[in-house]
């Protein structure tokens, strides 16, 4: 199965939102790109650090990636070549005895990228990154700067469906956008409606970005919602200011917390009480991906300190105070109507 990733739209068409969307991409769909298996990211070598390592057979292929014109790759791949063969890292997956693969990829390569080649003692790959798109499908295709072979695979991309939302309010920022095109439709149209449901609440509630990866909404002081976005899961996170049980605040008055939405399509799966950041809870499903002895005690409550999230049911049971639904659309008014009752 593919990897999703994050795209943007451009004056010409599509690319890749960030540098960090296109490595992401690449290292997930190596086996399908390349017939390579994947040893490290950002592997630091002699404090340089090298986009993308990588095997067949033992031999050690080298990936540097640019999402835009780049006029040093060639120098930054015969460094990261000499650190490597220094150091010889991953000694049992790698048999440095064989020559090394240089691999540069970007979506365009300067002249001068191809003078500094011409001049190297190594051979480099130069592959020529872009995206298409056909009908409603995305794909990355890799280009062979001197051959012209092309190969490609589809992106699991859904393009976004403005026309979906209401004129009433403002068009939803370009943050907001490129991270939403990884999840599927009905997500998509669900989140989106989250925010024009927010923003035509109250005209005092209004939506910030800060330091280009949470929009906020607030309003007299009080939050009502947060759209996090996590780069090593690819997709926007959700939070409502919603209330949870008085016991994890050791009273019995109703309090209001920052609470993490799992969700499928419009419905919320699981709940987690998250002060800040995104946090380190995991569903049981991703714990079980990691192997036994390397896992912490699993632990599942509402507590912030709990590593796996609480399914909505959970959440419904230790709420006396009002019912609870599995509705994206519900659990947004009651986060707003906790808003209203706190300004």
């Amino acid at each position: 199965m593919l990897a999703g990733a994050a795209l943007r739209k451009t004056s010409t068409g599509y690319e890749f939102s960030s540098e960090y969307a296109l490595e992401e991409f690449v290292w997930n769909n190596l086996e399908q790109l390349f017939q390579l298996k994947p040893v490290a990211r950002q592997h630091a070598a002699s404090w340089e650090f090298c986009d993308i390592l990588a095997v067949h057979n033992k031999q050690l292929s080298i990936l540097e990636l640019k999402n835009t014109e780049d006029r040093y790759v060639v120098q930054q791949l015969t460094r990261y070549y000499d650190n490597l063969l220094d150091t010889k890292p991953f000694a049992q997956q790698i048999d440095y005895n064989l020559p090394v693969k240089l691999i540069a990829l970007a979506p365009v390569f300067h002249r001068h990228n191809y003078i500094d080649r011409k001049h190297c003692k190594l051979d480099i790959d130069f592959l020529q990154i872009t995206v298409t798109q056909k009908l409603e499908d995305f794909y990355l295709q890799l280009t062979d700067a001197d051959t012209n072979v092309r190969n490609e695979i589809l992106i699991p991309y859904q393009q976004l469906d403005i026309n979906t939302t209401s004129s009433n309010v403002p068009a939803p920022p370009q943050l907001l956008l490129d991270s939403l095109g990884a999840v599927p439709a009905d997500e998509q149209i669900a989140i989106l409606k989250m925010r024009e449901r927010i923003l035509g609440f109250d005209a005092r509630v209004k939506e910030d970005v800060e330091a280009k990866k949470i929009l906020r909404y607030s309003g007299k002081g009080k939050i009502v919602a947060e759209i996090c976005f996590d780069k090593k899961a690819n997709k926007p996170v959700v939070f409502l200011w919603l209330p949870i049980p008085s016991s994890l605040f050791g009273n019995n008055k109703e309090q209001v917390s920052r609470v993490r939405l799992w969700i499928e399509g419009a419905c919320i799966t699981h709940v987690a009480h998250i002060p800040n950041g995104l946090g380190k809870m995991k569903l049981q499903s991703e714990w079980d991906l990691i192997p036994a002895d390397k896992r912490p005690v699993l632990m599942q409550s509402l507590s912030y300190k709990s590593l796996i999230p609480v399914p909505i049911h959970w959440y419904s049971s230790l709420r006396e105070s009002c019912n609870i639904s599995n509705s994206l659309e519900f659990m947004v008014d009651l986060a707003l109507s906790r808003w209203l009752a706190r300004i």
